[in-house]
C-alpha cells in the first residue's frame, strides 16, 4: 500500500488486505502521516492488546468478527460494523472474543 495514497485512488477490500495468522496480532498501515494514521489490524480469537493509554484520541472500527474493548475499566462488546472512539489518555484493553478485524484512525491534535 503506498503511503501517501494521494497521487491515486486505490479501491480495497479491508477484510481481504490482511489475514488472520493464528495466534497472532498483525497489522498493515494504510497511511501514515504527520497528522495521524490509518491501520488495519487482525486479531486471532483470544489474542489482545494489554491495558496502555493512548496521547491522541483513536477510532475503532470493527469491520469482521467480534471484539472487546475495556475502556477505563468498562467493557464494551462490538461486532463486525460497529465503531467506538476511544478518548485520549484513558487506559484501554483490546481482547478478541471471536478472531476479529479493525480500522484503527489516529488523529493527532495539537
Amino acid at each position: 500500500m503506498n503511503e501517501s495514497m494521494e497521487s491515486e485512488p486505490v479501491s480495497m477490500n479491508l477484510n481481504e488486505l490482511l489475514k488472520y495468522q493464528s495466534g497472532a496480532v498483525v497489522s498493515k498501515v494504510l497511511l501514515k502521516k504527520s497528522s495521524g494514521n490509518i491501520t488495519l489490524f487482525a486479531f486471532d480469537k483470544g489474542e489482545g492488546l494489554s491495558e496502555h493509554t493512548a496521547p491522541f484520541d483513536a477510532f475503532v472500527q470493527i469491520t469482521d468478527g467480534e471484539a472487546e474493548i475495556t475502556i477505563s475499566g468498562k467493557p464494551y462488546l462490538l461486532h463486525g460494523g460497529e465503531a467506538i472512539v476511544m478518548p485520549a489518555g484513558q487506559p484501554h484493553s483490546l481482547k478478541a472474543i471471536a478472531a476479529f478485524k479493525m480500522i484503527l484512525v489516529m488523529i493527532k491534535s495539537e
